[in-house]
């Protein structure tokens, strides 16, 4: 458990996470609840509770193109190197509310097996931190769990990503919960504590894009040599918005992430075939179309988005995939906003492939 200053080296990193073990920080861990389902739904990520009834107060909440249920959505970034954030610090628990919760805690860390020597002396140590005014290095002690400011601000506590599949990662905003003044910006030194940029990184992992199925003439069956012609229409190829927000008493954040659709990728399915451009890369027209629909007249034309099949897909089909690279940006309370890693996002049709039969005379 990452504390810092002369508590960890007193104690020992290894005593204080045990002897905390089932303390509150694992309790202000959230978990998805969905709230709506449709297009357009609503979910959030709300706090857990024990048998004291009291819940954490601050609250994720995903708006517009988002997954259902809490999930994760369906863009993969582009960046390999990018991930989410596994973990954040928030508003918790007012000083009150704050102080029921971590007494019993404490007490009841106090009492189960193997609470002795230095697990012991870690539990008194966090007590006397909220107690009696105890601090280290950095981080302030409080008297009375702050109760004379209830009302006045909130603890902060270290928040899991539900979706975040390693647990390690996930379980890594270990700092003890923190106070912060309504207000006021959290303290510098925790750089995981919630933010637009945090939250615009969350919309982006809930975001669900639409299944855009790509426009083929000839449709679902061509012919080998033959050009087939791939577009997508303006009218269902538009931005795509998700936001998350954040409210407690004395504080509020929120971010809204925009995918705009930039680039159609497609990839055959078999090394028989050519595509059109080469790379395979159809960009976005001046309208916001992609390509161009097929007409009368335009057969001896070679299509600005498309294929051309060398070889029968015989009894089967070829797997064309078509996917759409989106470009991401956020912007948030108090006029920040920035860049994401692009996004993509691909659909598989299956195309058959027949032979031309010619007849000879």
């Amino acid at each position: 458990m990452p504390v810092r200053g002369s508590l960890r080296t007193f104690i020992g990193t290894a005593t204080l996470s045990l002897a905390l073990s089932t303390v509150v920080l694992s309790e202000a861990a959230y978990a998805a609840k969905p709230v709506g389902s449709d297009k357009g739904a609503t979910t959030e990520q709300s706090g857990g509770s024990d048998d004291t009834g009291i819940y954490a107060a601050a609250r994720i909440q995903y708006s517009g193109s988002v997954a259902k249920n809490g999930g994760t959505g369906n863009v993969t970034s582009s960046d390999v190197t990018w991930t989410p954030p596994p973990c954040w610090y928030a508003p918790y628990l007012g000083a009150k509310d704050f102080k029921k919760k971590m007494s019993k805690d404490l007490e009841n860390a106090a009492s189960a097996p193997g609470m002795t020597g230095h697990a012991g002396a870690a539990i008194g140590e966090t007590k006397r931190h909220y107690e009696d005014d105890y601090g280290w290095a950095d981080t302030p002690g409080y008297k009375d769990y702050n109760v004379e400011k209830d009302g006045e601000g909130m603890f902060w506590a270290g928040v899991e990503n539900p979706n975040e599949p390693d647990i390690l990662k996930r379980t890594s905003c270990t700092d003890l919960p923190f106070w912060v003044d309504n207000g006021e910006a959290p303290p510098p030194q925790y750089e995981e504590a919630i933010t637009p940029e945090i939250l615009a990184a969350l919309a982006y992992q809930h975001m669900q894009l639409p299944d855009t199925e790509v426009s083929l003439k000839p449709e679902g069956t061509t012919k080998v040599n033959l050009p087939t012609w791939a577009w997508l229409d303006k009218a269902v190829f538009d931005e795509v918005r998700a936001t998350a927000s954040i409210n407690a008493p004395g504080f509020a954040l929120q971010a809204t992430t925009t995918a705009k659709p930039v680039s159609l990728k497609l990839e055959p399915g078999t090394d028989d075939a050519e595509t059109y451009p080469a790379s395979g890369e159809c960009t976005i027209n001046a309208d916001g179309s992609i390509g161009e629909p097929y007409a009368q007249g335009k057969a001896d034309r070679t299509p600005p988005c498309g294929i051309t099949y060398l070889r029968s897909s015989g009894n089967g089909t070829y797997n064309l995939q078509a996917t759409i690279t989106w470009e991401i940006a956020w912007t948030g309370t108090g006029g920040a906003g920035g860049d994401l890693p692009d996004g993509t996002f691909g659909n598989d049709q299956a195309v058959t492939v027949q032979e031309i039969q010619a007849i000879n005379r």
